[in-house]
């Protein structure tokens, strides 16, 4: 693959996989907009997380997660608590609410990218699901962060 060829294939994934996830996103209940859905689902994945960790892991700023999660307190979301070994932090936990929202949020959006994808023709279904090794290699680095 020559460099500029590389580099196509770079651009039309970036906007195609930007523009389906931001397309699936809006296909979504109302509700908490997507910053702190996302938070919310690390949570339900990782369990119980100091905010400055959560705020790594989300790549934002502490200030950014300190009101993402204070809004998702306040929706009844997320618990947060004191941390007993560090009493200026704080360890946020999600709610059995919370993990019901994001479980909606993954059904809805996972029902909506379905619809979508009976609408392809069997050629485009099969080179996707040959592509998803290759794309979730993409992640694999990302994932070892987390």
């Amino acid at each position: 693959m020559t460099t500029s060829s590389a580099q196509d294939v770079s651009g039309r994934l970036f906007l195609a996989v930007g523009r389906l996830s931001r397309s699936l996103r809006q296909a979504g209940i109302p509700g908490p907009g997507h910053g702190a859905i996302s938070a919310l689902a690390t949570l339900v994945n990782f369990g119980q997380l100091r905010l400055g960790d959560l705020a790594a892991k989300e790549g934002v700023a502490a200030a950014t997660m300190s009101r993402i999660v204070a809004s998702l307190v306040e929706s009844g979301y997320v618990s947060r608590e004191s941390d007993p070994i560090d009493r200026r932090a704080w360890l946020a936990t999600a709610t059995e609410e919370g993990e019901r929202l994001v479980s909606g949020v993954r059904s809805t959006r996972v029902q909506e990218l379905n619809k979508r994808l009976d609408r392809l023709s069997p050629e485009h279904r099969d080179a996707l699901a040959h592509a998803l090794p290759a794309l979730e290699a993409l992640l694999a680095d990302d994932e070892k962060r987390l």
